[in-house]
């Protein structure tokens, strides 16, 4: 893979999570390992999907809630007393609107075999240029 060309991630998190991750500027994955955001770097675009609204839920939401651009700098340890979660900083794009999984069957490569939801379990996960792409598009074009 050529390293100056930027990679493309789906992150697997609930909506609540993302949403506050959003408001930090920050990605965290894998409830709080630093493992996935190692294997990010300056420049890499990181789309969110939310099985659910928030852990534990047994409501499905399936959908992609956020994308980003992973910023400059390294990989972090914060501190929130006993939780000491791994995390890194991301250029959130502000404008978007989450888009359902189901909405964009057909278009998406991710989606293409029947097994597909399988795969997210390991909550960091490439993407293809192509299914960043439309989901991104997605996501912009949906008004608010």
């Amino acid at each position: 893979m050529d390293t100056d060309t930027p990679s493309h991630w789906l992150g697997v998190v609930s909506a609540e999570h993302v949403r506050r991750g959003v408001r930090l500027g920050i990605a965290q994955i894998g409830h709080g390992r630093r493992s996935g955001l190692d294997r990010m770097r300056p420049g890499d675009w990181l789309v969110y999907y939310s099985p659910r609204e928030r852990l534990g839920d047994t409501a499905m939401l399936q959908e992609f809630t956020a994308v980003g651009q992973v910023a400059d700098g390294e990989v972090w340890q914060a501190d929130e007393g006993t939780f000491r979660p791994f995390r890194r900083r991301v250029d959130y794009v502000a404008e978007i609107s989450p888009v359902s999984v189901r909405s964009l069957d057909g278009h998406l490569d991710l989606t293409s075999t029947s097994s597909w939801e399988a795969q997210l379990r390991r909550g960091l996960i490439p993407l293809s240029k192509h299914d960043f792409a439309v989901i991104r598009d997605a996501m912009t074009s949906v008004p608010a």
